[in-house]
């Protein structure tokens, strides 16, 4: 049983969170709490698998109650959020929370949907006990890259992504030479939110990707909800097709239009995440000839996107996290350090 402590001033709330966990066997609801302090001495009484969060709660907020109880616990917490603290749900992640979703999504009747979640939630509950990452870790490349101009960057992430990416994005210098193009699954439908948070940790500039833009450097480009994202020789398309991977926007459709547009001057990154979604893409950027990067799995939260692409055998490099933005500089600038 995966042990369950629901933290949200709202009663009404609490409740819609409890009957939509315990119609899983797999969850006991075993507390609750009205705000951030009441969370953190529960918390701290109960050692739980799960910590369902809320943000902006009286007495003490969700941000300082994660912020205490990581303190203590490394007990996996969700934030489940408003689109009006869409921005604090983001910084959330840096605290320490891994997953945060809407509200709204805990009251549609969509058993697809239902079931993801779900799922989602069982998976990061079971990493409570796990170590946390240690900067440092081996570098593996599974063959060398000659130099070649590139021309742009794709990336996708899932589950630990806004976390990943803002320490990703940070350590890139302003005058990187080239776009870069993301898919973050995202689940909340918070992509305006997620855009004026990320671009308070690069000096590059972010923004959703809107049709027929051209994708210029120095910029990073976000997939916005619901719609997979392609490049074309002209510029961005949008597809309302089917979710591929049970994802949409899905990497690889991202990375097998990336790889048709720039043939073998295109770099590809698979972050954290669950599910397989960026490994078919990975084959189609190593067919064309492109780079092809994983990261390792001692500094994924969730190691199951990256473990597909390496599991293809069409990834050139698997990296730590902390290692890739540098790679990433070397790659597309040919000078190791900056």
């Amino acid at each position: 049983m995966i042990k369950t402590l629901i933290v949200d001033d709202s009663p009404l709330v609490r409740t819609i969170l409890r009957n939509f966990l315990e119609s899983d066997i797999s969850f006991e609801i075993v507390g609750e709490a009205e705000n951030g302090k009441e969370g953190v001495e529960k918390a701290l009484e109960l050692n739980p698998d799960l910590i369902t969060m809320d943000i902006e709660m009286p007495i003490m907020g969700g941000l300082d109650a994660i912020s205490e109880i990581k303190k203590a616990l490394n007990t996996p917490i969700v934030v489940i959020s408003t689109y009006d603290t869409a921005k604090m749900a983001y910084e959330a992640t840096v605290k320490g929370a891994m997953e945060f979703y809407a509200k709204d999504v805990f009251t549609q009747r969509n058993p697809v949907k239902q079931k993801q979640v779900l799922g989602t939630l069982k998976q990061i509950s079971g990493i409570k006990g796990r170590v946390p990452f240690k900067p440092d870790s081996v570098v593996r490349e599974a063959r060398r890259v000659e130099n070649r101009k590139i021309d742009a960057v794709v990336i996708a992430a899932s589950t630990g992504g806004p976390k990943a990416l803002s320490q990703l994005y940070a350590a890139m210098p302003g005058d990187f030479p080239v776009p870069i193009i993301t898919v973050q699954h995202n689940s909340s439908g918070f992509d305006k939110g997620f855009i004026q948070w990320l671009n308070t940790y690069t000096p590059l500039e972010v923004r959703l990707a809107e049709m027929g833009e051209r994708p210029l450097k120095g910029n990073i480009y976000v997939a916005p909800t619901g719609q997979h994202l392609l490049i074309g020789y002209k510029g961005f398309l949008f597809n309302d097709g089917e979710p591929v991977n049970n994802q949409k926007p899905a990497a690889d459709v991202l990375f097998r239009s990336a790889a048709q547009a720039y043939q073998n001057a295109v770099v590809s990154v698979v972050l954290t995440g669950m599910g397989c979604d960026g490994a078919e893409g990975t084959r189609y950027i190593r067919k064309a000839g492109g780079i092809t990067i994983a990261q390792d799995e001692e500094s994924s939260l969730i190691y199951g996107m990256p473990k597909a692409a390496a599991e293809t055998g069409c990834v050139d490099m698997v990296l730590p996290l902390d290692k890739i933005p540098s790679k990433l500089v070397f790659l597309t600038r040919g000078q190791e350090k900056w």
